[in-house]
């Protein structure tokens, strides 16, 4: 790699700095629920803000104003339609433009480079990032068809922050994995004559996480969703219960542990040197972290019988 390639990896552009400001944001949030709750004083939007689902049900007591801004909890489909059509979008405009050689639109290439995005001539493989790409949108939509087949949803809530940030944080995610694209102005710059002349050992290593991953995450939601219903499939009440089989014999949230472990296997089809998506990684590991731990509180508040070997989030740590 070049000596310009490398200070480039080294500068924090604006995505950078989105990803570390969030990753730092819930680490600091993970750091206060740690703490005894008679040694911080409380505040209701704080807790509404951070809480979703069963976890916004069993928190503290919640004020009327904050019931004014929830949002059903099975709106979380919105969030893989629009990352299905919109990171769809993007595999469509790189794989235009890898194999038939159209450039970039350029108010995307714009917005690339206002997001940090450089010209890359060398030391970057085109075909890391599109293969997280496909990643992504195939993950999208997996979750999309999860949501409508496969979850059972209560009448639990989200705040109207929450879903606007899910909103968001799809489109930029994409953008994210975009942005890593070696480009050469609005083209990409493809190293060697053809695009498998690219593959290496970390893509195949990424691809199996990617596929063990999900296939773990999968199970976990069906899990869930068959704690509702009958023998037949069908839905019988929506109440909680204690999951059992695969990764639950571990951890209580398996599903968010299998979140971060498919945003891990995308850093290792990066090659494990992307500095721009490990930020990433430690963003989900501390959003997940937080969501798993509020989850795990909520399981040995309402169960007596909740088994004390589980940890919350990572498998006898955690």
């Amino acid at each position: 790699m070049s000596p310009w390639a490398g200070a480039e990896l080294s500068a924090l552009n604006p995505l950078r700095a989105v990803w570390l400001t969030l990753a730092a944001a819930f680490l600091l949030t993970l750091l206060l629920q740690l703490v005894p709750s008679g040694l911080l004083p409380g505040c209701a939007l704080f807790q509404d803000l951070i809480r979703y689902g069963k976890t916004k049900e069993g928190g503290p007591s919640r004020p009327a104003a904050c019931r004014a801004f929830d949002v059903p909890k099975r709106y979380f489909s919105h969030f893989y339609i629009i990352s299905v059509l919109w990171n769809g979008f993007l595999l469509w405009s790189l794989t235009q433009s890898l194999f038939v050689g159209a450039p970039f639109p350029n108010w995307l290439h714009h917005l690339l480079r206002i997001l940090g995005a450089a010209q890359f001539r060398g030391g970057e493989l085109v075909l890391s990032a599109f293969l997280v790409l496909v990643f992504l949108w195939l993950h999208s939509l997996r979750r999309l068809f999860e949501c409508f087949y496969v979850s059972v949803f209560s009448n639990a809530m989200i705040h109207v922050v929450q879903y606007c940030f899910g909103l968001v944080y799809y489109v930029l995610v994409g953008l994210t994995v975009l942005s890593q694209v070696p480009m050469d102005g609005r083209n990409v710059y493809v190293i060697g004559k053809n695009l498998l002349m690219q593959a290496r050992w970390f893509h195949i290593l990424g691809m199996m996480m990617f596929i063990w991953s999900s296939v773990h995450q999968y199970k976990c939601h069906v899990i869930l969703g068959n704690l509702r219903k009958n023998k037949a499939g069908v839905v019988i009440h929506c109440n909680h219960r204690i999951p059992f089989g695969d990764w639950f014999e571990y951890v209580s949230s398996p599903n968010y542990l299998a979140e971060l472990m498919i945003y891990i296997s995308m850093a290792v089809t990066f090659g494990f040197h992307n500095l721009t998506w490990w930020l990433v990684v430690t963003y989900v590991f501390f959003s997940q972290a937080l969501s798993a731990f509020l989850s795990h509180k909520f399981y040995k508040s309402k169960f007596v019988s909740y088994p004390k070997h589980r940890k919350a989030f990572l498998p006898f740590l955690f």
